[in-house]
């Protein structure tokens, strides 16, 4: 149990098997049978801590939020905006700039629908006016982004007139951010980049992107879906004006994200949604709307699932999440460096030996074998992982492959379960009869 973990200590495979004894999906079959999962980076497995917290409050608190003052939805209250304290001091920053999302993909285009020269309920002021893009003005993402964080912009762009643009990669598929320093300029109003890439698990350099965009005077927008379940989180020391995460990828429930935004920004920024829950005074002449971050939360909002989060986050804390990263780097150099002793098995990405930070995310390709293949007979050998573009097709056209296989392991994972992959991995290309 977690419980039970020695904080100053390196997570062990002994301590990630008893971690994994928390979450009920994981257990042997009937047959005493183990499934490896290593498809975490799509989404993680639950512990029996967050199953439970979930079912507590609709058994015990289950309310509309900030709509009754009866005593039960006055505690389901009180246990919604608990959560969104829990997640603020989790990310480094304050209650007010946690926005609910149903999950990263909203959030993301929470921002983008914003400034589509949305005028309800902005705010006079110059924060307001960096909302508000026009033909001229440009938008920058970068060669190695997930779908949710490329399409809006991209469709922003073609809304407001804006021009789009990115940021190559090197010939290692690292961000290049020598020719970043050259698009990022005065016409930039926005610039949208992933933390930890979805699909080869590099870490990106924040502090040198924020600042190249802090100097343009535009916006950024962080994609930290697959760092805030990795990695210890500041958004306040990167820097960042916005991030956007998941919760069903780090414990959580489905259908919970969180888009964080800094305080003076959410509060000039117009809503996109409207209807109830998110206003002060409405006629039938107009509508005056309540601050962020309650102003971007109309509807019925998904409080068990946010009860669910924090208590995700209280599981992941517990353990430690640098603990949590060091453990999943010794895991993927462990699949890495497997990988890189079989045949026909090609790594994407820099090489092993590059000095290039990284998460427990491992792409690569087998000879001769499609991924769908590999992934099928992985399955069948008890070990789940990702095949596919990983909704990152731009980045696999770069790496000159439509698809890849993809593992992803976390803190419930054991050296014996990537030594499990890679002896699967080992007989892959002699079951299709693929010459060695």
């Amino acid at each position: 149990m977690t419980q039970n973990l020695e904080h100053n200590a390196p997570l062990t495979s002994e301590e990630a098997e008893r971690i994994r004894a928390d979450f009920p999906l994981l257990s042997p079959d009937a047959e005493g049978n183990r499934l490896v999962y290593l498809d975490s980076g799509a989404t993680s497995q639950k512990p029996q801590q967050v199953l439970d917290a979930e079912h507590n409050f609709y058994r015990n608190a289950n309310a509309a939020v900030h709509r009754g003052a009866h005593t039960l939805a006055v505690e389901a209250t009180d246990r919604f905006e608990a959560a969104r304290r829990r997640v603020a001091d989790f990310i480094g920053a304050d209650e007010r700039e946690v926005v609910w999302t149903s999950n990263a993909t909203e959030a993301l285009n929470l921002v983008a629908y914003s400034m589509s020269n949305a005028t309800a309920g902005a705010q006079p002021g110059p924060e307001a006016d960096r909302f508000r893009l026009q033909p001229g003005d440009e938008i920058v993402a970068t060669g190695m982004e997930h779908h949710s964080n490329l399409i809006p912009w991209q469709e922003l762009a073609a809304r407001t007139g804006a021009t789009f643009r990115y940021i190559p990669l090197t010939a290692d598929a690292r961000l290049d951010l020598d020719a970043a320093a050259e698009l990022i300029g005065p016409k930039t109003r926005l610039v949208a980049f992933t933390h930890v890439s979805n699909v080869l698990g590099l870490v990106n350099d924040v502090v040198a992107i924020v600042a190249l965009a802090r100097e343009a005077g535009a916006l950024t927008v962080l994609d930290a879906c697959q760092s805030a379940p990795h990695l210890k989180l500041d958004v306040h020391r990167l820097g960042v004006d916005f991030a956007a995460f998941s919760g069903h990828k780090m414990l959580a429930p489905t259908g919970i994200g969180v888009l964080y935004g800094r305080a003076e920004l959410l509060d000039a920024m117009p809503p996109v949604l409207f209807g109830g829950s998110m206003i002060t005074t409405v006629t039938m002449d107009r509508a005056e709307f309540l601050p962020a971050p309650q102003r971007f939360e109309a509807g019925t909002q998904r409080v068990a699932q946010a009860v669910g989060l924090a208590a995700a986050i209280d599981y992941l804390d517990a353990v430690g999440m640098d603990r949590v990263a060091a453990w999943e780097v010794a895991l993927g150099l462990r699949l890495m460096e497997g990988i890189e002793s079989l045949p026909g098995v090609r790594l994407l990405g820099p090489a092993l030996d590059s000095g290039v930070e990284r998460t427990g995310a491992v792409a690569f390709t087998v000879e001769g074998v499609h991924p769908h293949d590999v992934g099928q007979f992985l399955d069948a050998r008890g070990i789940a992982i990702r095949v596919g573009h990983h909704c990152a097709e731009p980045l696999h056209g770069f790496l000159g492959v439509t698809a890849s296989t993809r593992a992803t392991s976390y803190l419930y994972n054991t050296e014996a379960d990537i030594d499990a992959a890679l002896n699967a991995l080992a007989d892959v290309r002699g079951f299709f009869g693929v010459a060695r």
